[in-house]
């Protein structure tokens, strides 16, 4: 595996101009006022106060605070695109398996979850009553998909399911949807898994592999001591 495969990172694009530097600071700051009290609990003074502003700039750029989960949403799905083109760079997987891209990415996914779970109730809650809201997250989803396919496909040979392509998007779409659930429910989920359990990331792996049908190499290793001490 490549040695920088694993060294991933949320990337957010570089800021310069002084008046976009004054927004990605109201932004920012609402992204932490947001995680911690939830989108309804936020305050436009709160916001302002954590961002070092005030209440008539933050009106001069928003209409009110639906039209900053609007700027957060485009903001949040532009990092996700520069996110994914790092992380699915072919360069870093040259000597990867489409088991050791999997673990790895799907623990990465299951991190920015837990790292963004308040933004993203609020997007998802949204996504309910705003078509254009909901479209411009499945235009990222499938972006995602794209590059993933394009990656894993690269290891087609270890994939058993008769339709590859069509398994690599709607797998990673299960996975989504999957952790979409605990962030929507997860604080009334008596569920044994939530979102925060350490055994997460590694059985939404075994679930992808499994629909894929790549046998995980511990399996394999198990399976194949298992036929030489018989034989």
């Amino acid at each position: 595996m490549s040695s920088d495969a694993g060294e991933f990172r949320w990337v957010r694009p570089p800021v310069q101009a002084r008046s976009q530097a004054s927004l990605s600071r109201i932004l920012d700051a609402a992204e932490g006022v947001i995680a911690e009290r939830g989108f309804a609990g936020a305050t436009v003074a709160d916001i302002v106060k954590r961002a070092k502003s005030s209440v008539g700039v933050f009106y001069d750029r928003f209409r009110d605070k639906e039209a900053l989960l609007d700027c957060l949403h485009e903001r949040f799905c532009m990092e996700s695109r520069a996110t994914a083109d790092n992380a699915l760079d072919p360069e870093r997987w040259q000597d990867a398996t489409a088991e050791q891209i999997l673990t790895k990415l799907v623990g990465f996914l299951v991190q920015i979850y837990r790292d963004h779970v308040g933004l993203l109730r609020a997007f998802m809650v949204r996504c309910g009553s705003d078509k254009s809201f909901a479209e411009r997250g499945m235009n990222i989803h499938a972006y995602i998909a794209e590059k993933l396919a394009a990656l894993l496909l690269e290891h087609a040979m270890q994939i058993h399911h008769p339709n590859p392509s069509l398994a690599i998007e709607f797998g990673l779409r299960a996975i989504g949807s999957t952790l979409d659930n605990f962030v929507m429910f997860d604080e009334a989920d008596a569920g044994s898994i939530t979102l925060q359990s350490p055994e997460l990331p590694e059985e939404l792996t075994r679930l992808f592999l499994a629909y894929l049908g790549i046998m995980p190499t511990e399996t394999r290793q198990k399976h194949s001591s298992a036929v030489l001490a018989k034989n």
